[in-house]
């Protein structure tokens, strides 16, 4: 099956071409480790997740990079302002690096009860100093930089193409229109490669360096981890919507300048979720968490079935209406998989087609909205067994990440199984006595019956 993808860097979909064989390398964009993730940053991990377990899915091997930025990320897109991760140190009375520890540990507590993949290597901003330092040398030797006051500046004017990943021509942008204008900084679109200490200052992090102690700038981080994990260029990056305009573009402007090549061939970022109307974001203080989520007594996978069912491409808004029906939904789901009684027997036709089908679905820019209402389908249909429908849907979980293989059956004892059998008998040749009586027998042995259009639910009580 062949695996299409929209590319941001060209704007539509395209048919997805490995540099290398089966082969594939993935670059995701991590968080930055100054405070907990929201879940609206989460829905980003989801997206990758799901794009990682496609291509696994079509039988390709993954190499996959996640970042942890732990340094160098300010406050403000126009290179100014603090730097994150010394702004969270000073709220929790913590140094910037135990916040680093704590906020990474919680990100990776939070992917995994979203039962989201953990990448092959995690690559950490302050692991790569000596890299970033090299990058910004070569920069400078090439005449992509500048020194100001402030730091060492990277020239855009020097691009040709600078802003193609956005389609927003530089000659349209001025200051103040999208970022403040730095004292120094020759264009506004210019962005730091390097920041000066302050003088009178002493930084939790910092570093010598040829230009001056200081630290990175946070664009610089990721070219130089993708680059050295997985080459030049490499297959995917992806990231939110919101690193296209600054943080991918500067990562694209920097390999360009640097090895005069593109940095990755497909580009790929996911969607907002909104939260009444607005986006969420933590300088607004409206964030909710995955912690805040289990308090209110949510699984949540069912956040995560809640993703699956709109288009990574397409806006989400969150409410705690839509959460609360992507859990029923889910319990529902497992409920179902309880009842499905899996056995050894061969695949049919009809199970063939269904799995042909999902495929198509989740090759064509991942569409987890029909291959979830697929699996439904699936539970609902009158043409495969149990058995069939338990197969099929255990083999469309390796994508959708649901968690369904570990559903545990329901535990209802043989005995209550055949008086179940027993009545349903009853009920057909519409001997009404008999079936009151095994009803009442079932309930002596702590279980009730729902008559449902899909045959008898057995429930503990």
């Amino acid at each position: 099956m062949t695996l299409n993808i929209y590319n941001t860097l060209v704007r539509k979909k395209e048919e997805f071409k490995p540099i290398k064989g089966k082969q594939v390398g993935l670059y995701t964009c991590g968080p930055t480790v100054y405070w907990f993730s929201h879940i609206g940053n989460l829905r980003t991990y989801i997206f990758e997740d799901i794009l990682k377990r496609v291509l696994e899915y079509d039988g390709y091997k993954v190499k996959h990079v996640m970042n942890i930025t732990d340094v160098g990320h300010l406050t403000s897109d126009a290179d100014s302002g603090e730097d994150k991760m010394e702004k969270g140190a000073k709220r929790e009375g913590k140094t910037a690096w135990q916040i680093a520890r704590l906020y990474t540990d919680a990100f990776k507590k939070d992917i995994k009860s979203l039962n989201i993949e953990s990448p092959a290597l995690w690559a950490k901003a302050t692991d790569y100093i000596k890299e970033q330092i090299d990058l910004i040398k070569k920069l400078e030797k090439k005449g992509f930089s500048y020194k100001t006051e402030d730091g060492i500046y990277f020239d855009t004017s020097k691009i040709k193409d600078y802003g193609k990943l956005s389609g927003i021509k530089k000659r349209k942008l001025k200051a103040g229109a999208r970022v403040k204008m730095v004292l120094g900084k020759k264009h506004p679109t210019d962005f730091a490669l390097w920041k000066f200490t302050q003088k009178g200052v002493k930084r939790q992090m910092e570093w010598d360096s040829p230009w001056g102690k200081g630290f990175p700038g946070w664009h610089t981080e990721c070219v130089v981890m993708s680059a050295k994990h997985l080459g030049v260029p490499f297959d995917i990056h992806c990231g939110g919507i919101d690193h296209i305009p600054i943080h991918h573009t500067n990562e694209i402007a920097q390999a360009e300048a640097a090895f005069n090549k593109n940095l990755a061939k497909y580009w790929l970022h996911g969607e907002f979720l909104t939260l009444e109307g607005g986006k969420m974001a933590k300088s607004e203080g409206n964030i909710i968490t995955i912690e805040s989520l289990i308090k209110k007594g949510f699984n949540p996978l069912s956040y995560r079935y809640l993703c699956l069912s709109g288009h990574y491409r397409s806006r989400i808004s969150f409410s705690w209406e839509a959460l609360k029906s992507a859990q029923n939904a889910l319990d529902n789901l497992y409920e179902k998989i309880r009842e499905l009684k899996p056995s050894k027997n061969k695949n049919s036709v009809s199970q063939k087609n269904y799995l042909k089908e999902f495929s198509e679905y989740i090759n064509d820019d991942l569409n987890t909205p029909k291959a979830i209402a697929l699996m439904w389908e699936v539970i609902k249909s009158k043409e495969l067994s149990d058995s069939g429908k338990y197969k099929i849907i255990i083999d469309f979980d390796k994508v959708l990440g649901l968690g369904l293989s570990k559903v545990k059956k329901s535990g209802i004892p043989q005995e209550v199984e055949k008086l179940v059998e027993e009545r349903e008998k009853y009920r057909k040749e519409k001997n009404w006595q008999k079936s009151d009586e095994l009803r009442e027998k079932i309930k002596s042995l702590g279980f009730t019956v729902e008559d449902t259009p899909e045959g008898p639910k057995i429930k503990k009580f």
